[in-house]
């Protein structure tokens, strides 16, 4: 328990730099303003419990979470899941669902259970997020036509509802609100990208409304506070029914945070989360916001990003993100509730703009068929059912597409023992600050990781030979991997050669542009000893120049 709760390295990097982590908070609450706004106004709570979640779940994540970069607080995805809660079991059937939520989380970091979210598969983490962000432009569809009254019992029912109501009774400056909105986040983000277009286009469509007799739903009036903490939503009555959803709340808020925490480390040198402990600090985070009416929160990626290209290096600037919004909530909170709906609706059609990124999918398309298949699948799942649900799919499919090429790579042969596995060599060339690893079996999801941290860990060496002759089968997680740690390795100066790649394998690496600067400074060999051949000169003339 000891292990999970703050320790003296945090408040340490608290003191490396608080000036810019205080600027980098302050850039975030800008972002994320309008994002809890619209989340919350989406989840059918309100943008009260937006930005109630914001500030609450924020704070207490940013203290207990186990990384460093992590912003939390309410998210799409999770607003995805809610919805049908809000529908069955009503407001406070959503504060006990965040409340069992965090109860799992923190006894999922008790049982040391965040490490294995890493093995999840590349095709189902970008499967799910395209679905994500289909639904949640789904979501946005009735409010951007200025319709208050669309039903259905799916996202896509309601879209489509919304849709044949308008066509009725059409709201034209709706659609013009929140198609602004969304043209001058995308558009501007190219021209400016530091500049907060979120928060400009809201204001300017708020402005909008206020001056011209145009017919645009507003947010509605907010407290001038936070509410103060309750417990009048527990009913324990309730709790064996409200189960199922507490456990997709629960998978959901640990699969984007750890999710979340993976890209935050991938953008820094130095930062490593604890998954554990960013387990238990999000089950804390969703244990508090139900108390002041928030709904369940996740860590966010998009506002995590923020938060590392500003500058942050502590918890310090998550901290910073959840008091700067607990400020804006006390001293403009009738300023807040005239925002339009439609606006907050462009802001959310721009960010799902934002979370696809096609060429990563059209790659993944296009390494294997397999790969293909599970990304497919998961995708369609997400918008047709829900996330936990293409998550589970997504994974049973990958572990037998998995499988079954691991079955047609196995061979059960007798080899004599062969003088030229240069295993006598390899010592002599490690003398010389040289190493060759010999890459044996199939490199996919499952081994992928594992081999990176060996790999990484890799000391006192200036050229490493990877050895790929005798992979039996590689996937698209298994090729990002391999590429993350030549880029890992690159990065603290030690050169990287590959050696032995057979065309099938070459594909796939080609494809999602695995070692392409390898290719091009011509480190890659058909075999070992020519490999071995090029590395000396490289070993003795890093030496010399020490």
């Amino acid at each position: 328990m000891l292990g999970l709760l703050p320790g003296r390295a945090d408040w340490a990097a608290v003191r490396r730099s608080p000036r810019r982590d205080l600027l980098a908070g302050l850039t975030v609450a800008v972002v994320a303003l309008p994002l809890a706004l619209a989340f919350g106004v989406t989840s059918g709570l309100g943008a009260q419990a937006g930005l109630v979640t914001a500030v609450v779940a924020g704070a207490v994540a940013a203290i207990f979470g186990g990384s460093n970069l992590q912003v939390s607080g309410p998210t799409g995805a999770m607003t995805v899941v809610l919805v049908p809660v809000v529908q069955q079991f009503g407001p406070t059937g959503v504060l006990m669902v965040g409340a069992m939520a965090g109860l799992i989380l923190v006894a999922l970091a008790l049982a040391r259970l965040g490490r294995y979210v890493r093995y999840l598969p590349a095709p189902v983490i970008e499967g799910f997020t395209a679905g994500i962000a289909v639904v949640i432009a789904l979501q946005q569809v009735p409010a951007a036509l200025g319709v208050t009254d669309a039903e259905g019992d799916r996202v896509w029912a309601v879209a489509a509802d919304a849709v044949a109501r308008f066509v009725v009774h059409p709201r034209p400056a709706a659609v013009a609100v929140a198609l602004g909105v969304a043209a001058l986040m995308l558009l501007g983000a190219r021209w400016r990208p530091g500049l907060p277009f979120s928060l400009l286009g809201v204001a300017a469509a708020t402005v909008l409304a206020e001056t011209t007799p145009v017919d645009l739903v507003r947010i509605g009036a907010l407290p001038q506070g936070l509410p103060a903490p309750s417990l009048d939503f527990l009913d324990l009555g309730a709790a064996s029914v409200l189960l199922p959803s507490a456990l997709a709340v629960a998978a959901l808020a640990a699969l984007e945070s750890l999710l979340s925490a993976t890209v935050a480390d991938g953008m820094t040198v130095s930062e490593r989360h604890d998954p554990d402990r960013e387990l238990f600090g999000q089950g804390l985070a969703n244990l508090a916001s139900p108390l002041f009416g928030g709904i369940p929160a996740t860590a966010a990626i998009a506002r995590t990003a923020v938060n590392v290209r500003a500058g942050a290096s502590s918890k310090l600037a998550a901290l910073t993100h959840a008091v700067a919004l607990a400020v804006i909530v006390l001293a403009a909170a009738p300023l807040v509730g005239r925002i339009p709906l439609a606006a907050l609706a462009g802001v959310l059609l721009a960010t799902t703009v934002r979370m696809v990124e096609a060429g990563s999918l059209w790659a993944l398309a296009r390494a294997t068929r397999g790969d293909a298949l599970v990304l497919v699948l998961t995708f369609a799942v997400t918008v047709i059912w829900d996330l936990v649900t293409a998550v589970a799919v997504g994974v049973a499919v990958a572990v037998v597409v998995a499988l079954r090429a691991v079955a047609r790579s196995a061979r059960l042969e007798q080899v004599p023992l062969d003088a030229g596995d240069h295993s006598a060599e390899e010592h002599a060339l490690l003398a010389e600050h040289i190493v060759a690893y010999r890459l044996d079996g199939p490199l996919f999801f499952a081994a992928a990781h594992t081999f990176l941290l060996e790999l990484s860990d890799v000391a006192d060496v200036r050229v490493v030979i990877l050895r790929m002759s005798r992979v039996s089968t590689i996937d698209a997680t298994g090729a990002q991997v391999l590429g993350d740690a030549i880029t890992r390795l690159r990065g603290r100066g030690i050169t990287v050669l590959l050696s032995g790649i057979t065309p099938g394998h070459d594909q796939v690496l080609a494809t999602l542009g695995v070692a392409d600067q390898l290719r091009r400074d011509g480190l890659v060999f058909p075999d070992t000893p020519a490999a071995i051949r090029h590395a000396r000169p490289i070993a003795l003339g890093v030496t010399a120049t020490q």
